[in-house]
Protein backbone atom coordinates (compact mmCIF):
# COMPACT_ATOMS: atom_id res chain seq x y z
CA UNK A 1 0.00 0.00 0.00
CA UNK A 2 1.35 3.53 -1.19
CA UNK A 3 -1.18 6.11 -1.10
CA UNK A 4 -0.69 9.73 -0.63
CA UNK A 5 -2.90 11.63 1.61
CA UNK A 6 -4.23 14.87 1.15
CA UNK A 7 -6.27 17.29 2.70
CA UNK A 8 -8.81 16.93 0.42
CA UNK A 9 -8.68 13.18 0.03
CA UNK A 10 -8.91 11.56 3.21
CA UNK A 11 -9.07 7.56 3.70
CA UNK A 12 -11.73 5.76 5.85
CA UNK A 13 -10.84 4.43 9.12
CA UNK A 14 -8.22 1.42 8.36
CA UNK A 15 -8.14 -0.82 11.47
CA UNK A 16 -5.21 -2.40 10.16
CA UNK A 17 -3.20 1.23 9.27
CA UNK A 18 -3.88 2.57 12.66
CA UNK A 19 -3.15 -1.01 14.02
CA UNK A 20 0.27 -0.95 12.83
CA UNK A 21 0.82 2.67 14.31
CA UNK A 22 -0.52 1.38 17.73
CA UNK A 23 2.43 -1.01 17.35
CA UNK A 24 5.08 1.80 17.18
CA UNK A 25 3.69 3.53 19.87
CA UNK A 26 3.48 0.16 21.25
CA UNK A 27 7.74 -0.75 21.24
CA UNK A 28 7.81 3.14 22.06
CA UNK A 29 6.58 3.24 25.05
CA UNK A 30 8.34 -0.14 26.21
CA UNK A 31 11.97 1.24 25.03
CA UNK A 32 11.07 4.38 27.51
CA UNK A 33 9.91 2.38 30.65
CA UNK A 34 11.39 -1.35 30.58
CA UNK A 35 13.90 -0.79 32.99
CA UNK A 36 11.01 0.17 35.50
CA UNK A 37 10.06 -3.48 35.09
CA UNK A 38 13.39 -5.46 35.40
CA UNK A 39 15.31 -2.36 37.92
CA UNK A 40 16.34 -4.90 40.52
CA UNK A 41 18.16 -7.02 37.84
CA UNK A 42 20.02 -4.49 35.98
CA UNK A 43 21.15 -2.98 39.13
CA UNK A 44 22.68 -5.71 39.88
CA UNK A 45 23.79 -7.09 36.55
CA UNK A 46 25.29 -3.96 36.10
CA UNK A 47 26.62 -2.77 39.21
CA UNK A 48 24.69 0.55 39.92
CA UNK A 49 22.26 1.69 42.60
CA UNK A 50 18.67 1.48 41.76
CA UNK A 51 18.41 4.77 41.47
CA UNK A 52 21.03 4.68 38.63
CA UNK A 53 18.56 2.55 36.68
CA UNK A 54 15.76 4.65 37.36
CA UNK A 55 17.71 7.63 35.56
CA UNK A 56 17.95 5.36 32.18
CA UNK A 57 14.22 6.31 32.32
CA UNK A 58 14.74 10.02 33.24
CA UNK A 59 17.56 10.36 30.49
CA UNK A 60 15.23 8.89 27.97
CA UNK A 61 12.36 10.92 28.71
CA UNK A 62 15.06 14.04 29.11
CA UNK A 63 16.20 13.39 25.56
CA UNK A 64 12.71 13.39 24.46
CA UNK A 65 11.94 16.13 25.67
CA UNK A 66 14.77 18.19 24.49
CA UNK A 67 14.79 17.31 21.02
CA UNK A 68 10.78 16.97 20.37
CA UNK A 69 10.49 20.46 19.68
CA UNK A 70 13.38 21.11 17.21
CA UNK A 71 13.44 18.29 15.50
CA UNK A 72 9.53 18.25 14.92
CA UNK A 73 10.19 21.54 13.62
CA UNK A 74 13.29 20.75 11.44
CA UNK A 75 11.87 17.92 10.37
CA UNK A 76 8.11 19.40 9.06
CA UNK A 77 8.55 19.30 5.58
CA UNK A 78 10.12 15.54 5.62
CA UNK A 79 7.41 12.95 4.23
CA UNK A 80 5.69 11.19 7.38
CA UNK A 81 6.45 7.72 6.36
CA UNK A 82 10.59 8.38 5.47
CA UNK A 83 10.82 10.10 8.32
CA UNK A 84 9.20 7.25 10.72
CA UNK A 85 10.83 4.70 9.12
CA UNK A 86 14.42 6.27 10.10
CA UNK A 87 12.70 6.99 13.58
CA UNK A 88 12.14 2.96 13.79
CA UNK A 89 15.88 2.42 12.57
CA UNK A 90 16.88 4.49 15.55
CA UNK A 91 14.95 2.50 18.20
CA UNK A 92 16.17 -1.13 16.56
CA UNK A 93 19.40 0.26 16.96
CA UNK A 94 18.90 1.91 20.31
CA UNK A 95 17.68 -1.34 22.09
CA UNK A 96 20.12 -3.77 20.53
CA UNK A 97 23.15 -1.79 21.75
CA UNK A 98 21.73 -1.63 25.38
CA UNK A 99 20.97 -5.45 25.48
CA UNK A 100 25.04 -6.05 24.31
CA UNK A 101 26.66 -3.25 26.40
CA UNK A 102 28.34 -3.68 29.43
CA UNK A 103 28.92 -0.14 29.96
CA UNK A 104 27.04 2.28 31.78
CA UNK A 105 28.25 5.15 29.94
CA UNK A 106 27.52 3.89 26.96
CA UNK A 107 23.70 2.35 27.68
CA UNK A 108 22.56 5.47 28.66
CA UNK A 109 24.08 6.92 25.53
CA UNK A 110 21.99 4.58 23.63
CA UNK A 111 19.27 5.26 25.94
CA UNK A 112 19.65 9.00 24.74
CA UNK A 113 19.56 8.31 21.05
CA UNK A 114 16.30 6.09 21.60
CA UNK A 115 14.78 9.20 23.79
CA UNK A 116 15.62 11.40 20.74
CA UNK A 117 13.85 8.92 18.47
CA UNK A 118 10.80 8.85 20.52
CA UNK A 119 10.92 12.71 21.15
CA UNK A 120 10.49 12.89 17.08
CA UNK A 121 7.70 9.72 17.10
CA UNK A 122 5.32 10.61 19.64
CA UNK A 123 4.02 13.87 17.99
CA UNK A 124 4.63 12.88 14.76
CA UNK A 125 2.52 9.90 14.36
CA UNK A 126 -0.32 11.57 16.20
CA UNK A 127 -0.53 14.00 13.51
CA UNK A 128 0.33 11.83 10.67
CA UNK A 129 -2.84 9.94 11.42
CA UNK A 130 -4.97 12.98 12.04
CA UNK A 131 -4.03 12.81 8.47
CA UNK A 132 -5.65 10.13 6.88
CA UNK A 133 -9.01 10.70 8.28
CA UNK A 134 -11.92 13.20 8.53
CA UNK A 135 -11.78 15.83 11.32
CA UNK A 136 -14.61 14.41 13.55
CA UNK A 137 -13.00 10.80 13.63
CA UNK A 138 -9.21 12.62 14.87
CA UNK A 139 -9.84 11.62 18.82
CA UNK A 140 -10.37 8.03 17.47
CA UNK A 141 -7.73 7.99 15.05
CA UNK A 142 -4.92 9.28 18.11
CA UNK A 143 -6.60 7.18 20.53
CA UNK A 144 -6.62 3.74 18.72
CA UNK A 145 -3.14 5.10 17.85
CA UNK A 146 -2.47 5.91 21.50
CA UNK A 147 -3.73 2.78 22.57
CA UNK A 148 -0.12 1.26 22.01
CA UNK A 149 1.21 3.05 24.75
CA UNK A 150 -1.46 1.56 27.24
CA UNK A 151 -1.22 -2.15 25.40
CA UNK A 152 2.67 -1.58 26.00
CA UNK A 153 2.01 -0.62 29.95
CA UNK A 154 -0.71 -3.32 30.44
CA UNK A 155 0.50 -6.12 28.19
CA UNK A 156 4.17 -5.77 26.99
CA UNK A 157 5.51 -4.22 30.00
CA UNK A 158 4.44 -7.02 32.23
CA UNK A 159 5.52 -9.71 29.21
CA UNK A 160 8.79 -8.20 28.91
CA UNK A 161 9.40 -8.27 32.85
CA UNK A 162 8.74 -12.09 32.94
CA UNK A 163 11.61 -12.55 30.31
CA UNK A 164 13.66 -10.99 31.84
CA UNK A 165 13.16 -12.97 35.09
CA UNK A 166 13.64 -15.85 32.84
CA UNK A 167 16.10 -15.06 30.22
CA UNK A 168 18.19 -12.18 32.21
CA UNK A 169 17.61 -8.72 31.66
CA UNK A 170 19.25 -8.30 28.25
CA UNK A 171 16.94 -10.70 26.44
CA UNK A 172 14.54 -7.60 26.85
CA UNK A 173 16.10 -5.33 25.08
CA UNK A 174 17.32 -7.68 22.00
CA UNK A 175 13.95 -9.09 22.06
CA UNK A 176 12.51 -5.20 21.52
CA UNK A 177 15.11 -4.40 19.01
CA UNK A 178 14.14 -7.30 16.73
CA UNK A 179 10.07 -6.49 17.22
CA UNK A 180 10.85 -3.01 15.96
CA UNK A 181 12.50 -4.54 12.85
CA UNK A 182 9.53 -6.33 12.28
CA UNK A 183 7.45 -3.32 12.51
CA UNK A 184 9.61 -1.31 10.03
CA UNK A 185 9.61 -3.82 7.60
CA UNK A 186 5.55 -4.30 7.86
CA UNK A 187 5.78 -0.29 8.10
CA UNK A 188 7.18 0.39 4.80
CA UNK A 189 5.20 -2.08 2.60
CA UNK A 190 1.38 -0.96 4.45
CA UNK A 191 1.91 2.65 5.63
CA UNK A 192 0.59 5.42 3.07
CA UNK A 193 3.04 8.09 2.06
CA UNK A 194 1.86 11.57 3.88
CA UNK A 195 3.76 14.75 2.58
CA UNK A 196 5.29 16.71 5.17
CA UNK A 197 4.18 20.97 5.57
CA UNK A 198 5.67 24.31 5.72
CA UNK A 199 6.86 25.53 8.78
CA UNK A 200 5.40 29.72 9.26
CA UNK A 201 5.53 32.09 11.60
CA UNK A 202 1.71 31.51 12.51
CA UNK A 203 2.52 27.44 13.30
CA UNK A 204 5.74 28.15 14.86
CA UNK A 205 6.24 26.81 18.46
CA UNK A 206 6.72 30.18 20.32
CA UNK A 207 4.03 31.59 18.55
CA UNK A 208 2.22 28.61 20.08
CA UNK A 209 3.57 29.29 23.46
CA UNK A 210 1.74 32.33 23.65
CA UNK A 211 -1.90 30.83 23.54
CA UNK A 212 -3.97 30.83 26.68
CA UNK A 213 -5.13 27.53 25.65
CA UNK A 214 -2.88 25.74 24.58
CA UNK A 215 -0.71 26.62 27.93
CA UNK A 216 -3.44 25.19 30.37
CA UNK A 217 -3.22 22.01 28.16
CA UNK A 218 0.72 21.77 29.19
CA UNK A 219 0.05 22.67 32.74
CA UNK A 220 -2.56 19.61 32.80
CA UNK A 221 0.17 17.57 30.85
CA UNK A 222 2.75 18.07 33.10
CA UNK A 223 1.01 17.85 36.59
CA UNK A 224 -1.44 14.60 35.45
CA UNK A 225 2.49 12.83 34.00
CA UNK A 226 3.87 13.54 37.22
CA UNK A 227 1.05 12.12 39.03
CA UNK A 228 1.47 9.29 37.19
CA UNK A 229 5.07 8.31 36.19
CA UNK A 230 6.83 9.22 39.37
CA UNK A 231 5.55 6.59 41.31
CA UNK A 232 5.24 4.08 37.88
CA UNK A 233 8.77 4.41 37.47
CA UNK A 234 9.92 3.34 40.70
CA UNK A 235 6.71 0.93 40.65
CA UNK A 236 8.81 -2.19 41.47
CA UNK A 237 9.84 -0.51 44.62
CA UNK A 238 6.23 0.21 45.20
CA UNK A 239 5.05 -3.20 45.61
CA UNK A 240 7.50 -4.11 47.51
CA UNK A 241 7.11 -1.62 49.95
CA UNK A 242 3.25 -2.15 50.35
CA UNK A 243 3.52 -5.81 50.44
CA UNK A 244 1.40 -6.57 47.78
CA UNK A 245 -0.25 -10.04 47.32
CA UNK A 246 1.48 -11.50 43.82
CA UNK A 247 4.04 -9.33 43.68
CA UNK A 248 5.08 -7.60 40.51
CA UNK A 249 2.95 -9.69 37.84
CA UNK A 250 -0.17 -9.21 39.36
CA UNK A 251 0.31 -5.53 39.80
CA UNK A 252 1.11 -5.31 36.21
CA UNK A 253 -1.86 -7.15 35.13
CA UNK A 254 -4.21 -5.72 37.19
CA UNK A 255 -2.83 -2.43 36.17
CA UNK A 256 -3.21 -3.27 32.34
CA UNK A 257 -6.69 -4.31 32.77
CA UNK A 258 -7.91 -1.27 34.04
CA UNK A 259 -5.59 0.62 31.81
CA UNK A 260 -7.69 -1.56 28.54
CA UNK A 261 -10.61 -0.74 30.13
CA UNK A 262 -10.69 2.44 30.09
CA UNK A 263 -8.83 3.08 26.28
CA UNK A 264 -11.53 1.37 24.82
CA UNK A 265 -13.97 3.91 26.49
CA UNK A 266 -12.41 6.40 25.90
CA UNK A 267 -11.97 5.52 21.81
CA UNK A 268 -15.65 5.84 21.98
CA UNK A 269 -16.10 9.14 24.02
CA UNK A 270 -13.39 11.20 23.87
CA UNK A 271 -14.41 13.26 20.89
CA UNK A 272 -17.98 13.96 22.57
CA UNK A 273 -16.68 14.30 26.31
CA UNK A 274 -13.05 15.30 26.56
CA UNK A 275 -13.39 17.60 29.39
CA UNK A 276 -15.43 14.83 31.74
CA UNK A 277 -12.88 12.15 30.60
CA UNK A 278 -10.08 14.26 31.65
CA UNK A 279 -11.79 15.20 35.01
CA UNK A 280 -12.61 11.40 36.01
CA UNK A 281 -9.51 10.03 35.02
CA UNK A 282 -8.02 12.60 37.31
CA UNK A 283 -10.17 12.00 40.18
CA UNK A 284 -9.93 8.22 39.89
CA UNK A 285 -6.17 8.50 39.93
CA UNK A 286 -6.09 10.65 43.02
CA UNK A 287 -8.51 7.90 45.01
CA UNK A 288 -6.12 5.02 44.04
CA UNK A 289 -3.29 6.88 45.38
CA UNK A 290 -5.27 7.97 48.49
CA UNK A 291 -6.33 4.35 48.93
CA UNK A 292 -2.85 3.13 48.71
CA UNK A 293 -1.81 5.25 51.18
CA UNK A 294 -4.61 4.48 53.86
CA UNK A 295 -4.37 0.82 53.08
CA UNK A 296 -0.95 0.22 51.89
CA UNK A 297 -1.13 -3.55 50.63
CA UNK A 298 -4.42 -4.96 52.32
CA UNK A 299 -6.06 -7.68 50.26
CA UNK A 300 -8.70 -6.53 47.62
CA UNK A 301 -7.91 -3.04 48.76
CA UNK A 302 -4.63 -2.39 47.17
CA UNK A 303 -5.52 -4.67 44.25
CA UNK A 304 -8.34 -2.24 43.86
CA UNK A 305 -6.33 0.19 43.85
CA UNK A 306 -4.07 -0.62 41.14
CA UNK A 307 -7.46 -1.04 38.63
CA UNK A 308 -8.44 2.05 39.59
CA UNK A 309 -5.06 3.45 38.74
CA UNK A 310 -4.85 1.64 35.62
CA UNK A 311 -7.94 2.95 34.69
CA UNK A 312 -7.09 6.65 34.97
CA UNK A 313 -3.48 5.82 33.10
CA UNK A 314 -5.18 4.80 29.80
CA UNK A 315 -6.30 7.36 28.01
CA UNK A 316 -3.32 9.54 29.68
CA UNK A 317 -1.43 10.41 26.70
CA UNK A 318 -4.35 10.35 24.13
CA UNK A 319 -6.44 12.91 26.46
CA UNK A 320 -4.07 15.67 25.77
CA UNK A 321 -2.57 15.09 22.70
CA UNK A 322 -6.62 15.05 21.49
CA UNK A 323 -6.75 18.29 23.52
CA UNK A 324 -3.76 20.13 22.21
CA UNK A 325 -4.34 19.13 18.68
CA UNK A 326 -8.40 20.55 19.62
CA UNK A 327 -6.12 23.99 19.57
CA UNK A 328 -4.55 24.46 16.38
CA UNK A 329 -5.92 23.78 12.32
CA UNK A 330 -2.57 23.54 10.93
CA UNK A 331 0.95 21.86 11.70
CA UNK A 332 -0.38 19.16 14.61
CA UNK A 333 2.90 18.04 14.63
CA UNK A 334 4.49 21.24 16.07
CA UNK A 335 1.53 21.71 18.36
CA UNK A 336 2.16 18.26 19.60
CA UNK A 337 5.48 18.38 19.89
CA UNK A 338 5.56 21.23 22.66
CA UNK A 339 3.06 18.68 24.40
CA UNK A 340 5.19 15.75 24.25
CA UNK A 341 8.18 17.95 25.14
CA UNK A 342 6.39 18.76 28.07
CA UNK A 343 5.20 15.20 28.99
CA UNK A 344 8.95 13.84 28.52
CA UNK A 345 10.00 16.86 30.61
CA UNK A 346 7.17 15.79 33.43
CA UNK A 347 8.58 12.36 33.42
CA UNK A 348 12.53 13.18 33.79
CA UNK A 349 11.23 15.68 36.61
CA UNK A 350 9.11 13.34 38.32
CA UNK A 351 11.85 10.41 38.18
CA UNK A 352 14.30 12.78 39.10
CA UNK A 353 13.06 14.35 42.13
CA UNK A 354 11.44 9.64 42.84
CA UNK A 355 15.14 8.94 42.88
CA UNK A 356 16.14 12.13 44.88
CA UNK A 357 13.27 10.92 47.61
CA UNK A 358 14.65 7.74 47.70
CA UNK A 359 18.08 8.37 47.92
CA UNK A 360 17.73 10.91 50.65
CA UNK A 361 14.86 8.60 52.83
CA UNK A 362 15.52 5.13 52.16
CA UNK A 363 12.59 3.83 54.41
CA UNK A 364 10.14 6.15 53.11
CA UNK A 365 10.90 7.49 49.98
CA UNK A 366 8.44 5.42 47.92
CA UNK A 367 5.90 6.99 50.62
CA UNK A 368 6.67 10.32 49.93
CA UNK A 369 6.97 9.26 46.13
CA UNK A 370 3.08 8.62 46.65
CA UNK A 371 2.29 11.44 48.30
CA UNK A 372 3.47 13.80 45.65
CA UNK A 373 1.57 11.86 43.02
CA UNK A 374 -1.39 12.12 45.06
CA UNK A 375 -1.08 16.01 44.89
CA UNK A 376 -0.28 16.67 41.43
CA UNK A 377 -3.54 14.70 41.01
CA UNK A 378 -5.55 16.45 43.19
CA UNK A 379 -4.58 19.86 41.46
CA UNK A 380 -5.01 18.73 37.76
CA UNK A 381 -8.03 17.86 38.53
CA UNK A 382 -9.05 21.13 40.02
CA UNK A 383 -6.97 22.71 36.83
CA UNK A 384 -9.13 20.53 34.19
CA UNK A 385 -12.88 21.21 36.08
CA UNK A 386 -12.43 24.51 35.64
CA UNK A 387 -10.76 24.49 32.05
CA UNK A 388 -14.33 24.69 30.42
CA UNK A 389 -13.01 26.76 27.43
CA UNK A 390 -9.84 24.92 26.15
CA UNK A 391 -11.33 21.29 27.37
CA UNK A 392 -14.39 21.83 24.74
CA UNK A 393 -15.72 18.47 22.94
CA UNK A 394 -16.26 20.95 19.57
CA UNK A 395 -13.08 20.05 17.58
CA UNK A 396 -13.32 24.09 16.28
CA UNK A 397 -9.73 25.49 17.70
CA UNK A 398 -10.43 28.49 20.01
CA UNK A 399 -7.62 30.82 22.22
CA UNK A 400 -9.44 31.38 25.17
CA UNK A 401 -8.82 29.32 28.17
Amino acid sequence: MSTTSSSHEKQTFSWFVFGLMASVTFVGILSELVPSGILPQMTDGLGVEESEVGFLVGVYALASAIAAIPLISATLAFNRKTLLMALLIGFAASNIVVGLSSSYAVIIASRIVGGICAGVMWPMIAAYGTRLVPEDMHGKAITVIMSGNTLGISIGLPAMTAIGLTFGWRSVFMALGVIVAVIAVLSYFSLPEVKGERLSRSNSPLTLLKTPSILIVLLLTFLSVAAHYGIYTYITLLVEWIGFAGGIGLALLIFGIGSVISVIAAAKYIDAYLRPLIVVSLGIGGISMAMLLAFKGTLVISHVAFFLWGLAFGPLVTMYQTAVSKQVEEAKDVATSVQSSVFNLSIMSATWVGGMMLSDFPTTGVKRIVYMSLACFIVAAIVAFLARRTLRSSSSPSTSP
